[in-house]
């Protein structure tokens, strides 16, 4: 495969054909669109919408987003689209699905109407089911209101170019905050000012009865910050002084990384709840993110979240200002192209992690526990020999929503955690060839940071390509960059790139000692990785073998994904009973024996492996320690 071409190939961003054939107007949608949401039934997973469009007579096509920024898949939750109908001067309007393009609405507007009014429901999952914004997202005491979720657009304009003027309906008592621009309330209805459907949809609400806006920059700073929390109960907001110094240190110290911002004010939307699906989803001006119920209040929680809120504030410069050209779509229709994502997400991987610890986050130590999990997780990867970095950011609209087993044969989105280690390398690589004069700072002060947004201007993308990334870093160091990317993101080496570890003063290395960072991840998600000695992931509710390492001693022996392990030496199988059999075989000659069951049957299978329990870490390799000081506080520190 010719990856040089296919990551410099051009994209016309002029006059855009989407895949069912309407073309892009350069003209603006001639009125404004109203849409009023009514999510006073929020509790009950339940969002009623009005829309009023302007129409003239003749045909028109209305889509429902499908492509949603940040998701990098065409992930718009159809399936909660429900209660639609259309009325034209008080009568009923036939439409009908385009039986390609399902998110598309064709109509006819008969002669003499001037105005479309739309009514729509939209039904958030009743379960606990993941995804981004098509997961859970609401609960009884609050929810995450996404616009994506309740509205239809006309077809042939780009989202910048129609306007709607929005208002929403909250259940009583509740308090909410967001990025949109108010215009007024009146008791539980919220109205904004108008914006671009663009703004719109990059503008999520967040809302509950448990509520606390808390400002992260000094009063009359521009632009203001500010971390708005909903949680499932009033204890959930009882963050700590301290954390809540760490969070605005955390401003400080994105500030002085890229030099400038690219918002008029910044919402940390922050969902506190075990019964929302879980991610991060990165706004130009906001973030929806979204963690357990008590991350605030429980350290070994809190230390599970410490990434979250930098690494989508990250996306405020690198993905939402600076824009892979492939994924600044003019609307919700056109097809992305993910290529340039070990970029767009492998470099805020790399930053966030950064932010994290400078901004005091993570300890030194976890960030190096972290990061040693990080770089055993790639090296331990067996699909990196079929499949290079690059092809999983190609395929990433799949491979999100891939299930766990086989996962590391097939690999995932590797591009977030090879992307941290690749860009750790960048920097380090910098950081050599100028003797410590400059960094990968630099860079980002130079193709994130400048110019920064002026007052009262709206924020807007600014589209790159390959060879964008591989001019701005010669600039800050002359290199021959394009290959140092190339040979990377094309390699089907069995081993992790980690030459930016290693140039940073460590190495990774393996021992019996189980980091607290990873018995942090298996506690919480009730699991056993194995993965760096025997080859297993295990869930230990019932044994389940999640996935197994190709090439590894239980996969020699037979054993695959999809199985459920039994017992450990002719005993019941516990974390504890197979950790305690793996150290026992260290000095015995004797196989394991493992009672596997694959559907109905059962089957001992013999594992010849006598290297004990192997935990990864890292350690200083006898070089300058610079990864310490790429982890420092540069800023400077808030009081």
């Amino acid at each position: 495969m010719n990856f040089a071409k296919r990551l410099i190939a051009p994209l016309c961003l002029g006059l855009v054909f989407s895949v069912t054939g309407w073309a892009q107007s350069a003209a603006p949608f001639p009125g404004v669109i109203t849409i009023a949401v009514d999510a006073s039934q929020a509790p009950a997973k339940l969002f009623h919408t009005t829309m009023s469009i302007p129409v003239a007579a003749g045909p028109l096509t209305l889509l429902y987003p499908k492509w949603i920024p940040g998701e990098h898949a065409p992930s718009g939750p159809l399936d909660g689209l429900t209660g639609m109908k259309f009325m034209a001067a008080g009568q009923p309007l036939e439409w009908r699905r385009d039986d390609v393009n399902l998110y598309a609405i064709h109509l006819t507007v008969p002669a003499g109407i001037r105005e479309l009014k739309i009514s729509l429901d939209y039904v958030s999952p009743a379960d606990d089911r993941p995804g981004f914004t098509a997961g859970t997202s609401a609960t009884a005491k609050m929810a995450v209101l996404s616009w994506n979720w309740m509205l239809l657009y006309p077809a042939g304009f780009p989202a910048d170019r129609i306007t709607y003027k929005a208002s929403l309906r909250l259940p009583s008592g509740w308090h909410w905050g967001s990025p949109l621009p108010l215009a007024a309330t009146s008791g539980d209805t919220i109205e904004f000012q108008p914006v671009s459907l663009y703004t719109l949809v990059d503008s999520p609400v967040i809302a509950g009865e448990f509520f606390q806006g808390i400002p992260l920059t000094s009063p009359g700073a521009w632009p203001p910050v500010e971390l708005d929390i909903a949680a499932d109960s009033a204890a959930a907001l009882q963050m700590s002084p301290e954390l809540e110094q760490h969070y605005k240190q955390l401003v400080t110290e994105a500030g002085q990384l890229f030099g400038a911002t690219h918002y008029r004010d910044y919402h940390f939307l922050l969902s506190l709840s075990d019964h929302v699906a879980h991610f991060g989803l990165e706004h130009h001006e906001a973030n929806d993110s979204r963690g357990r119920e008590r991350s605030l209040i429980d350290p070994s929680l809190n230390q599970l979240m410490a990434g979250l809120l930098p690494h989508e504030y990250t996306h405020s410069w690198n993905g939402k200002f600076r824009r892979p050209a492939g994924l600044n779509t003019p609307d919700y229709d056109v097809p992305m192209k993910d290529e340039l994502l070990w970029v767009y997400e492998g470099l805020t991987e790399y930053l966030g992690n950064v932010l994290t610890a400078r901004s005091g986050l993570l300890t030194p130590e976890q960030y190096r526990d972290n990061l040693a999990l990080t770089a055993a997780s790639m090296e331990y990867r067996s699909g990196r020999t079929w499949r290079p970095l690059l092809d999983t950011a190609v395929d990433a609209s799949k491979l999100y929503d891939s299930s766990e087993d086989w996962r590391n044969w097939r690999r995932s989105v590797d591009f977030y955690p090879e992307g941290e280690l690749l860009w750790l390398e960048a920097d380090t690589t910098i950081r050599n060839l100028t003797a410590g004069k400059k960094s990968l700072d630099d860079f980002c002060r130079l193709f994130e940071g400048a110019p920064g947004l002026v007052r009262d201007a709206v924020p807007a993308a600014k589209s790159y390509t390959f060879d964008d990334v591989v001019a701005a870093l010669n600039q800050v160091a002359p290199y021959d960059w394009r290959k140092f990317w190339l040979d990377r993101l094309g390699s089907t080496s069995p081993h992790a790139p980690l030459g930016g570890v290693e140039a940073g003063g460590w190495k990774l290395t393996f021992d019996d000692n189980e980091s607290e960072l990873m018995k942090i991840e298996e506690s919480v998600g009730k699991s056993t990785n194995l993965n760096y000695s025997l080859g297993l992931i295990l869930e230990n509710e019932d044994g389940h073998i999640a996935d197994v390492r190709f090439g590894s001693p239980a996969a020699q022996a037979g054993i695959m994904p999809g199985m459920k392990l039994v017992a450990v030496n002719g005993r019941a199988w516990s974390p504890e009973v197979m950790r305690d059999a793996l150290t026992a075989a260290k000095s015995s000659p004797e196989a394991l024996l493992l009672l596997v069951q694959n559907t109905e049957y059962f089957k001992t299978y013999s594992v010849n492996y006598h290297d004990g329990n192997r935990y990864p870490h890292l350690v200083v390799n006898g070089k300058p320690d610079v990864l310490t000081g790429i982890i420092k506080q540069h800023g400077e520190s808030v009081k």
